[in-house]
């Protein structure tokens, strides 16, 4: 088949078959398709949409680019999570310890950061000797140890998404609704996990700006994970601010250690708890209630925060004094509010970026973040602030940039005589029966 006649197929909005997505991915991948072509076909996409029945067969075609991670010789069910990314969200670090501590087997491929939201491995590897690279035996064999452990992706997993990612990135085509769910649950699904909870953000911070956008991404996603055979949901959080105090590597990691020790951030926590509840009662196949009162035990008698230390220690990190054992910047700079009222907004992917600027992300794939680096915030939307209080202080080893990012925090601020209405943490979960309000009483 010809590959101009299946963008011209896209073009006028034409649904492609499964042989026509194979026929593009495959011949990307081995470099028949040139990248103009299947730019072209991504922008159509952009334009016109898929049908629902293309994102879950255009997935399915992803995941056969490369290998897949077979979890059933552990036998039992495994639970995945992800989030569609922000800025200080560490409930990786806090939701998978805790589902373990709850008989969960937690298979957890996490990525790199890239742009202004962090990643789970670099979060990880700001801990001193902690190992990203397992291989398959050891990560098998860590999982049936202590029910969890957490590992880079693999450049064999789902290599067509990482090389069509590579493209979109550069062509305009990364928030393109069906292309973000095919690639999301692509690596998903090939990492293996029976389960998958998903944590759909939506605000300023997002890539979904609305709830209505992130409800029909979670929409798509829970329907490829249905059509895929995996058990699928979604919980639709905020991201109008960072999720916590921290933002950057260790500082989040610290805050993450803190929030197992019951003295973390409120939003922080709840969140943390929903996820962790939603991965028990999927795994486990209890109601949602059973699960939060199981998850809250985990916390409260510190077993969640026992198991973040056990992955730590076999995975060749130190967990001992975790919060102080932590690289530390050589600079904090304090940033002062300028005016009274009430902090109303956050612009949280400027924030993100403030992050980025003081060493903590990386703009290109092969920059390395320095681990200490970062910011946390003294103040967050709702709170009232008079001229002279402390808003955030930065942490940098790049003195040169402290004063560009001191004006740049100040002005990611907005704020109002009245005090703010805020958005909802959880405004909605999404699973196969459809959307339920966040308030709707658990079964």
């Amino acid at each position: 088949m010809r590959i101009c006649d299946l963008i011209s197929k896209k073009k006028k909005g034409g649904a492609l078959t499964f042989e026509e997505q194979h026929a593009l991915i495959d011949g990307f991948v081995q470099g028949a398709v040139p990248d103009y072509q299947i730019a072209a076909f991504l922008m159509a996409v952009c334009f016109q949409g898929m049908t629902p029945e293309e994102p879950a067969s255009f997935t399915q075609v992803l995941i056969e680019s490369g290998d897949t991670l077979d979890l059933s010789a552990l036998g039992c069910p495994t639970v995945d999570k992800h989030s569609t990314g922000g800025v200080g969200d560490k409930t990786t670090l806090i939701a998978a310890p805790l589902a373990a501590a709850c008989g969960c087997t937690v298979a957890k491929m996490s990525g790199r950061g890239l742009g202004y939201t962090g990643g789970t491995i670099d979060k990880l590897e700001s801990i001193q000797g902690f190992r990203t690279d397992l291989q398959n035996d050891l990560f098998f064999d860590l999982l049936r140890q202590n029910h969890l452990a957490i590992t880079a992706q693999t450049g064999h997993l789902v290599p067509g998404d990482k090389k069509l990612y590579a493209l979109r990135d550069v062509t305009a085509t990364v928030d393109c609704l069906p292309l973000i769910a095919s690639s999301v649950m692509s690596k998903k699904i090939a990492a293996g996990s029976s389960a998958i909870v998903l944590d759909v953000k939506y605000g300023s911070g997002a890539f979904m700006k609305t709830v209505k956008d992130a409800v029909a991404l979670a929409q798509t996603m829970v329907d490829i994970g249905r059509r895929a055979g995996r058990k699928t949901t979604a919980l639709i959080t905020s991201m109008e601010e960072p999720l916590g105090y921290a933002v950057g590597n260790a500082l989040e990691v610290s805050e993450a250690a803190a929030t197992l020790k019951g003295q973390g951030p409120a939003d922080l926590k709840t969140l943390s708890l929903a996820l962790a509840a939603e991965m028990c009662a999927l795994s486990e196949n209890i109601s949602r209630k059973e699960a939060q009162k199981r998850v809250q035990q985990a916390l409260d008698s510190g077993e969640g925060l026992q198991k973040l230390e056990a992955m730590i220690r076999l995975q060749g990190g130190d967990p001992t004094n975790l919060e102080t054992k932590l690289p530390t910047a050589s600079l904090a700079q304090p940033v002062y509010a300028v005016e009274d009222g009430y902090l109303s907004r956050l612009d949280t992917e400027e924030i993100g970026r403030i992050a980025g600027l003081l060493g903590a992300g990386r703009a290109k794939k092969d920059d390395v973040p320095d681990p200490a680096a970062g910011l946390i915030l003294s103040k967050k939307c709702g709170d009232a602030v008079k001229a002279g209080e402390v808003l955030a202080t930065l942490y940098t080893n790049r003195p040169d940039k402290l004063q560009e990012a001191q004006k740049a925090y100040l002005a990611a601020c907005t704020f109002s005589k009245e005090k703010p209405r805020l958005s909802p943490l959880i405004a909605a979960w999404v699973d196969e029966d459809g959307v339920h309000p966040a308030d709707e009483p658990l079964a």
